[in-house]
This record gives structure tokens, sequence and C-alpha cells, in this order.
């Protein structure tokens, strides 16, 4: 189960928030106060951590008092809880239905799926063609209204997300969409997902299981889940969804049949991302993000605190939409060689503690088997270059500062921030704004609640540009949505609508590759295709750096992993 403190990380594929940093704009414990690395005042920065790097301050449950509270943030009001829907995809969100929901196959710290016993007993290829898997579930796994978990909850959720009725407004139907069928094995405890074509990675699929009940028609599907969790099954239940505070709680389920949780109370409050920190140094929370400078600087001071870091999936780019000027490939390509993308790195990385690497790949980060560096042309900043190729695009040079003109009409673009963005995060709209301008691209920075932000704007496809992170896509098929063409109303993950059906097809088919490298392969030449579309730019790979009180155990940077919350407690 992920932990995604501090933003509006989205996990399946996972969004956030970007919070960037500077005048631009895993196995070990964290030490107390200083760490060691640089703070941009001469001090050597550590380098990144290695893939599998985590820092969650590792106890055993014996050492851990019974009860206590954690109180952790999260950065709005949630919505939709349902992880599958469109606008379910909000990382908040996601932690904490998987908190209290089945996460079948949690994640080590290298970022590999296994069977949790207390759901799930095996779940294995029994055919290779077809493409054949058995789950076993565990008898004893019940839903909080009594009902045991069972093969008609896999049947429920594959009709939904498999792409057949548009009415349930799905975010990804990628590998689900290759399910043929869903019966029933030896009992109501194993399912049997059958599938039209191979799907290498049909480990990332019903990774949440949702009760049937609660998703089988697209109005529970869609509705069912608003400002609330209907059903759980699990170590923990929900106490209460206060709106009028703004927060989350939840306690141990007394009918969990598995190992206790140590702590009494997780407290999920909703906090905008500036009042974080605030909120950190007056112990109102217990863990916060670090990575901005201006934050690190104060919270690696605080007194009985870890810095925790992690190698997490988490890149920060720009997403272009396909509307007015965008619409018109030569205008984005244009919008690209104008950013300076290396200069908004070097600038973010300035005062961050750790080495920042710049991200050429839209699958793979750096340090991941797979990474090759695919930007190219694209990925170069070239002002002539644009010029020319707005030039071409039939968009006239006009007077000094102001833009470019066709037809009557003047080249301008919106820039959509939210309104609870740091300064930082302001600072790069408006170095963007620069770069473009000095081409003679015009850019109108909108800024936008931090309610609305994704809901009414950017899942909407609401913007000409915008800025957030897709991060936790462990598995590379986990994007397809993320880069394919929207379908009527179904735009999937795909917000500015950017996309090619060779893209599409470069996708499918490296989803149904099993060979490891001919996959990679794949997905590099989609890669490839997908930055000559620029569908978005990539920046950086952004570390994970979180601030934790000292006695907090089995919490704070899991990296690739997932976190167990029965055993997340304080030590003795």
């Amino acid at each position: 189960m992920s932990p995604l403190p501090r933003n509006t990380a989205r996990t399946g594929p996972a969004l956030a928030a970007v919070a960037l940093a500077s005048a631009l704009v895993l196995t070990a414990c964290g030490g107390s106060g200083g760490d060691g690395g640089g703070d941009g005042a001469g001090r050597k920065r550590a380098k990144a951590p290695a893939a599998g790097a985590q820092a969650i301050n590792a106890q055993p449950v014996a050492k851990l008092r019974a009860g206590g509270t954690l109180n952790l943030s999260v950065q709005q009001w949630i919505h939709q809880y349902n992880a599958y829907q469109v606008d379910g995809t909000n990382g908040d969100a996601t932690a904490i239905l998987e908190q209290v929901e089945p996460v079948l196959q949690p994640r080590d710290s290298h970022g590999v799926p296994h069977p949790d016993p207390n759901y799930l007993l095996s779940a294995k290829v029994t055919s290779k063609s077809p493409l054949e898997i058995t789950y076993r579930l565990n008898p004893k796994a019940r839903w909080s209204d009594g009902k045991p978990l069972s093969y008609r909850d896999f049947a429920a959720l594959a009709k939904a997300l498999d792409g057949s009725d548009s009415r349930y407004l799905v975010a990804d139907t990628s590998g689900y969409d290759q399910i043929a069928e869903v019966s029933r094995g030896g009992s109501d405890q194993e399912a049997v997902v059958r599938f039209r074509a191979p799907y290498a990675d049909w480990q990332r699929l019903f990774r949440v299981l949702l009760p049937a009940d609660s998703i089988d028609t697209p109005e529970k599907f869609n509705k069912g889940w608003l400002e609330k969790i209907p059903v759980t099954a699990g170590a923990w239940r929900i106490a209460s969804i206060d709106k009028t505070t703004q927060t989350v709680t939840t306690e141990p389920d007394p009918q969990w049949w598995g190992a206790k949780p140590r702590l009494s109370s997780i407290t999920w409050r909703a906090l905008q991302s500036p009042a974080q920190t605030e909120a950190y140094l007056n112990k109102e929370i217990d863990e916060t993000s670090a990575i901005l400078p201006e934050d690190y600087k104060r919270l690696v001071k605080a007194p009985k605190t870890d810095i925790r870091k992690g190698a997490r999936w988490d890149e920060v780019h720009i997403t272009l939409g396909a509307r007015g000027p965008l619409a018109d490939l030569g205008v984005r390509q244009a919008v690209d060689r104008a950013i300076d993308r290396k200069g908004i790195t070097t600038a973010f990385a300035k005062d961050v503690p750790v080495d920042v690497a710049p991200l050429d790949n839209h699958f793979f980060m750096p340090n991941q088997k797979g990474y090759e560096a695919n930007a190219g042309v694209w990925g170069t900043y070239d002002p002539k270059a644009a010029a020319k190729l707005l030039d071409e695009a039939g968009w006239k040079e006009g007077a000094a500062g102001e833009p470019r003109t066709k037809g009557g009409k003047r080249l301008t673009l919106t820039y959509l921030i939210s309104a609870g963005a740091s300064t930082s995060a302001v600072d790069q709209a408006q170095i963007v704004q620069q770069q473009l301008g000095a081409v003679g691209i015009g850019v109108s920075i909108r800024k936008v609640t931090e309610a609305d932000y994704f809901d009414k704007y950017v899942n909407r496809g609401n913007f000409d540009l915008v800025s957030f992170r897709n991060v936790d896509n462990i598995f590379p098929s986990q994007l397809f949505s993320t880069f394919q063409l929207p379908r009527g109303k179904q735009s999937f993950l795909n917000f500015g609508g950017v996309g090619t059906k060779e893209i599409d097809a470069l996708l499918t088919k490296a989803g149904r590759e099993t060979d490891p490298d001919a996959a990679r392969a794949l997905y590099n030449q989609a890669d490839k295709a997908i930055w000559a579309e620029v569908h978005s730019i990539e920046l950086y790979q952004r570390p994970q750096i979180i601030a934790t009180r000292a006695g907090l155990a089995n919490w704070g940077a899991p990296g690739l992993g997932d976190v167990d919350y029965t055993k997340v407690g304080w030590v003795k």
C-alpha cells in the first residue's frame, strides 16, 4: 500500500500536483537531523538512491508499542475514492483506499509483487496458450458486510474495466481489455482469468480488489464511492469521514483475521502544500515531504526528525493539450524546442540534497533497466529552431514582446497551476512564460482552486500547458492509458489528448510481448514516437525525501515498495 504524503500523487498510473523548487522556478533508515547531503551551500550532495533503495526505519513488531496515533496529511479533500474511476486516481485517495481494501499483491522494495496470504493464497499461470491465471483467495477473507471475497469480485472488476461499456468512466482499460473471461474455479474462492492474448504485466491487474456489489453497475462504479468508501475488507476500517474538519480517520477492524495493527488510529487531514511543513513543525502531523529546498532546510534541523530517502518511480514533466494552436504538431514541437528543460532541472537540483537525474524517457527511470535516452532533438533547447517551426506553421512574428499572429489571432496559451502551488511552482510557470514569450508564444498563467485543479481542469483537458507528476508506474504497461488516443467520452489518463494510432499499436504490442528485452525495445520505440508527437516534455526523476518523527517505524520513503499498515507504529 503506497503512502503518498504531501502531494496529490496518483497511482495506476499515478499523478501528482508538481512541487518545484529554486529561484527558477532502500533498506537503511535515515539519520536524525543532518544527513550529510548537500544544501547548495558548498556541501557535497549524496548520490541519488539506487533502484530498490528505501528508508522506512524497519523494525520488528515486537519493538513497537501497542496503540498510538499516526497523523498524516492529504493535499485536498477527497471526492472520488474509486481508484479505477477516471476521477479517482488521486494518490491521497488511493493511499486511504489501499489501507482499508485488499491489496492482493503488495510490492517489495524492488517493485516486485508478491501475494499477501491474508487475501491471496496464490496467483499462478495455469495455462500459457491461451494465457490463464488462477487466483486462490483466503477463505477467511471477508468484506465488512460479511460476504466472503470471491471470484465474483474479479468478474465485476474486469467487466467494469474492459472497455466494452463506455458508461463506466474508467481511468485505464489496458490489460483488462485483453481478458476474455473470468470464471469460477474449484470454489467461490478461486477465480480463473482467461486472456485473449498474452499479457506480460498480468501481476499489475486486480491490485486493489473491490466488492462486486459496489461496482457492478455504471452508477455504483462512477458515483457509489463519492466522498465515501462503502465497504471495506482489511486490518483497518473507516471510523469517520468528516468534511467539516476535512479529516478521514481509520481504526483497526475487530473482524480482521490477520495480525493486528500496532497503531490505534490513523488520521488523514486535508492541508494545502504550503501549510504542511508548518503543521509538521507544530507537531500536528508526523511526516511530510522534504523535497523542496526551502522546506528541507527547516525540516532537517527539526528536533527528533529523520530525513528518509528512497528511489521512487517519480517523474516531473509538462503536459501539452491538443486544443487551439496546440492542435498543430508544428506548434507543439516549437513549444518543446523553446523550453530549456535542462535549465529547469539544474535550477531545481541546486539546493536538493541528492543528485537529480535528468529524464529522457517516458517509461523508464534513469536507474531502471530498459532506460534509454530517447529525447534526441526534442530534448534539446533551441529557440531558433522553435522560431522556424512557428514560421512554417504560419504564425507571423509581431512587434518585440508581442505574441505572433495568424489570421488575425494571437498565439497565446494558458499555463494552468493550482492556487495551492508553492512559490517555486509559480516561478517555474513564469520562467516557461518568459521562454515561450521569447519566440513569440504568449502565455497566460491561470490559477484555479486546489479542489478543482484535477477534477475540473486537468482531468477534463481544460488546459494548454500543465505540470504534474506521474508516479509509481512500476510496470510500463501502466502508462498505456496516459498515451492512449481518447475514444468518445473516454479520455483515459491522456488528458491533453495527444496521441497517434502508431503509438497505440506499439504499446499494445509491447503489452503482449512476454520476452522482457523485446518488450523494453518496443516501449523505447513508442517513447521516441511520443517525444516526436510532443505529448509531454519530461524534465527529471524526482527524489523521494521524507521528514518523519524519529520514533516512527516501518514508514517513510518506501521507494518502489508498499507499506504494511499493520506494522507501522512507534518504537517503545
